[in-house]
């Protein structure tokens, strides 16, 4: 099992097998955030800190029985100690948890949450009714704003969907413009009906523009940078030339959102296409603005 799993359970198991859906989400973040290495990200969402990987493991957690919902109410199926299989710190740290909250509502929790970790709060719904307007103002110092124009791009290689989503939160990101020829990841949550989903959920807006991508049987056999260089040359020699139009619609998208990042799948921003794309874009009449890796 995930060790990610087994803290989800011991937090169960320590709180009386039983917690409120909501309660459990945000123990985990408080939790979390004492961590060195985090075991799930968040993002900031209608009512505060969210995970969708926390959701996704419960679902599976329901399925193989360990765990039931009912009503919101998470119920812990399993009479393993799961507590005991955590590493020391862990352990300590999820005393000081029952110590602090174990008393304390869902109200008072969310309250916590809010003015503890402010930027978690910018999306919520609720927070101008649950804070006082000195607490939710320090929240509005954490939304971010800009009107400066930018082409970002952006990889999701080795990072979590929440990280993901809050670089594009962070950076005030309008539109995620999804440069794969072929929008299918194993990475959950990178699939392209999936990333519409979730942007939309968070104000991003989706486009997908398959043809200035790379066809899959080309990115065979890429061991090293210079491998990766041939394709590129060709990449750039008989793709870009030829999707001059899309190109053109991305730079109009920039014009009139002003954020927009362009999305592929490899963190090296060398050993990605979507470098020349942007370069490519950036060479067209009128273009005057910032490119930005992150």
């Amino acid at each position: 099992m995930f060790y990610r799993r087994k803290i989800l359970l011991a937090l169960l198991q320590i709180f009386g097998n039983e917690l409120d859906k909501m309660h459990l989400l945000k123990l985990l973040f408080i939790f979390t955030q004492k961590q060195t290495t985090k075991i799930y990200d968040f993002i900031p969402y209608q009512y505060g800190c969210f995970s969708y990987s926390v959701y996704a493991d419960i679902n599976v957690l329901i399925q193989k029985n360990i765990i039931q919902e009912n009503q919101n109410i998470v119920n812990l199926n399993d009479e393993t100690d799961y507590y005991r299989q955590l590493k020391q710190e862990d352990r300590y740290f999820m005393q000081q948890l029952k110590s602090q909250f174990s008393t304390m509502s869902n109200d008072d929790l969310i309250h916590y949450t809010y003015t503890n970790f402010p930027y978690w709060a910018i999306k919520s719904t609720i927070a101008k009714n649950r804070l006082t307007a000195d607490e939710y103002a320090k929240v509005e110092k954490y939304i971010p704003k800009s009107d400066k124009t930018i082409l970002f791009t952006i990889g999701y290689e080795g990072i979590s969907l929440e990280e993901y989503l809050n670089r594009l939160i962070r950076n005030d990101v309008k539109v995620l413009v999804d440069v794969r020829r072929n929008p299918l990841s194993m990475k959950y949550g990178f699939s392209k009906n999936q990333l519409s989903r979730y942007c939309s959920n968070l104000s991003i807006e989706y486009v997908h523009f398959p043809e200035v991508g790379i066809e899959s049987e080309q990115r065979q056999e890429l061991n090293t940078q210079a491998d990766y260089n041939k394709l590129f040359e060709i990449y750039k020699k008989n793709n870009l030339p030829k999707t001059l139009a899309t190109q053109k619609r991305i730079f109009e998208l920039l014009i009139q959102k002003q954020r927009i990042a362009l999305t592929c799948f490899e963190a090296n921003i060398c050993m990605c296409h979507r470098k020349h794309l942007a370069e490519s874009i950036a060479a067209l009449p009128s273009f005057n603005y910032e490119i930005k890796h992150i």
